[in-house]
């Protein structure tokens, strides 16, 4: 998985960066990685929707088409990630406040994109898990669906969590408390993705992948 990679790349950068001051590599990667690993951990998210939706033969309930699921969230997460990536490269090498600003700005419409789409990513999954548990299929007799959507809501609310807390980071700018001090990152943004990977890695069942058949179906909802 490459977000834990994400992650231990960009808290190793900023212990180093912690030690040595005068080099901008270490304070470039960590800014970088730790902003925006957890839009790779997104991607998984909606991958477990669409393979939930085609495993238990229930592509009817879902308001966007099963097999359009993943590829439409992940490529909102691929604008995200470019978003904030640009905008993370612009607020390193600024040299003057107007330049930071850019930046920051840049990275917040990225942030609040991503919250909009997780957003409308819980208002899909909903609705499909609503009719589904209205009116069971038969194939979802054999998976524990409702775990596994569970798992889901968990993992977008600790994200959702940690995206809200990393925009009021930035709106306060370079001179707000949450930049000023270490201590609130691991709470709002380490803490939070951990918790997020525990409760996968707790959960997740190879078990969901679609069969061959199921995406058939899946193609044809």
């Amino acid at each position: 998985m490459v977000l834990p990679q994400f992650e231990t790349i960009g808290y190793g950068a900023r212990a180093a960066a912690h030690t040595n001051l005068d080099d901008k590599t270490p304070y470039i990667i960590q800014s970088v990685l730790i902003l925006v690993a957890p839009i790779l951990f997104a991607a998984s998210i909606y991958m477990i929707l669409g393979r939930l939706i085609l495993r238990t033969n229930s592509t009817g309930y879902s308001i966007v088409r099963a097999n359009w699921v993943t590829k439409i969230f992940v490529m909102g997460d691929i604008l995200c990630f470019f978003v904030q990536s640009g905008g993370a490269g612009m607020l390193v090498q600024a040299k003057d406040n107007d330049g930071v600003k850019r930046g920051e700005n840049i990275i917040l419409a990225g942030l609040v994109l991503q919250i909009l789409s997780f957003g409308f990513f819980v208002a899909v999954a909903a609705t499909w898990h609503k009719r589904l548990g209205a009116r069971p299929t038969a194939k979802s007799a054999d998976l524990p669906w409702t775990r596994y959507i569970w798992l889901l809501y968990a993992a977008s609310a600790l994200i959702t969590i940690r995206n809200f807390c990393r925009v009021v980071e930035y709106a306060l700018g370079r001179d707000g408390y949450l930049v000023t001090h270490e201590w609130p990152l691991y709470v709002y943004d380490f803490l939070m993705m951990a918790l997020t990977l525990v409760v996968c890695v707790a959960w997740y069942d190879p078990n969901i992948t679609p069969m061959k058949q199921d995406i058939e179906i899946g193609m044809r909802g």
